[in-house]
């Protein structure tokens, strides 16, 4: 990757995901680079009067002797990070489509890693969201509605054996209208419930909660108890989300070093009418200042995933394209 200007301007990066079977191109940076010895991926400073995806070709032609198509570049993520010596903006796109075998033409290692074997430790600090966004699916799946937990779990068990919008999701077992013993109760069958079926089984509400039952994949947090929070209420080795809805809780979610978070309403929903709606432009807006994956959620489904990735956004979230209590 292009070494960035040290000048107090924001420097835009192209920075390439390359996918081959599953496992990701990654380079490791010379010693006497910035931020020497670390990973990365392929990519470099886009230059006055080219495009990302012109910047991208060029920058995996000269590092890799990769030939990528353009139209098979789509969007990742978009992270802007202050160094201290230097503030960039990460413009993160993805392709399954690159031809040739990869070199380090610049006399860097290269390998090919599945997104379980990046480490944040290895990475410079700003790849931490990109990582996370590798490792986290288009589709954040919400429980909905229920008052009795062998309900609930009766109408998972039917939901989750239709699920199929693209592959495994995240699940969020949210259940507001329990008592906290009824929940343990239910979470504690939907936990292996999604466990068996190759979905990671989210926690929702108080943080504590995951330390009752750490068989979860991890916790997403309503954002009146992510709002009380300082710092991570849970292991860096699980996940952790946060319910958002403006740029300040965006940030304040950030700060708590949050995996992900959810933002909405984008679009009117019919669980909370006259609910003012972000709309598709603001959305874009809120991500593009955001510094971790963000879900779109309210009113969408996943034929929005794509336009959502097209935003700047890692997918969708929501109830009703796949809880289903009857056929």
């Amino acid at each position: 990757m292009t070494k960035a200007s040290s000048s107090g301007r924001e420097v835009h990066v192209a920075v390439a995901v390359i996918e081959r079977r599953g496992r990701i191109l990654i380079a490791r940076r010379p010693d006497h680079a910035h931020q020497g010895g670390l990973l990365e991926f392929p990519g470099g400073k886009v230059e006055p009067g080219e495009t990302v995806q012109t910047a991208l070709i060029r920058e995996i032609a000269e590092e890799t002797g990769l030939k990528v198509p353009e139209d098979s570049l789509t969007p990742v993520i978009g992270i802007r990070h202050n160094y201290g010596d230097k503030r960039v903006f990460l413009d993160v796109w993805h392709t399954r489509d690159a031809i040739g075998e990869a070199e380090g033409r610049e006399g860097q290692p290269v390998d090919w890693l599945t997104p379980a074997e990046l480490r944040d430790d290895q990475f410079p600090a700003a790849n931490r969201p990109i990582i996370r966004a590798l490792r986290l699916p288009p589709f954040l799946a919400i429980s909905g509605p229920f008052t009795d937990p062998g309900n609930g779990l009766e109408i998972l068990e039917n939901s989750l054996d239709r699920f199929n919008p693209g592959g495994p999701a995240m699940v969020v077992l949210r259940a507001p209208g329990l008592s906290e013993h009824a929940y343990l109760a239910f979470a504690e069958q939907a936990v292996g419930r999604c466990r068996e079926l190759g979905h990671l089984p989210l926690l929702h509400g108080p943080s504590g909660r995951y330390t009752r039952m750490p068989s979860a994949a991890g916790i997403h947090l309503p954002w009146r108890e992510a709002e009380t929070l300082e710092s991570r209420p849970v292991p860096v080795s699980v996940w952790f989300g946060v319910s958002c809805h403006d740029e300040a809780q965006l940030a304040h979610a950030a700060a708590l070093g949050a995996d992900f978070a959810t933002l909405g309403p984008v679009l009117p929903t019919d669980s909370h009418p006259g609910r003012p709606a972000l709309g598709w432009p603001r959305f874009q807006s809120l991500v593009a200042s955001a510094t971790l994956p963000v879900y779109g959620l309210g009113g969408l489904g996943p034929e929005d995933v794509l336009r959502a990735r097209e935003l700047g956004g890692q997918g969708v979230a929501g109830i009703r394209y796949w809880w289903r209590e009857s056929d």
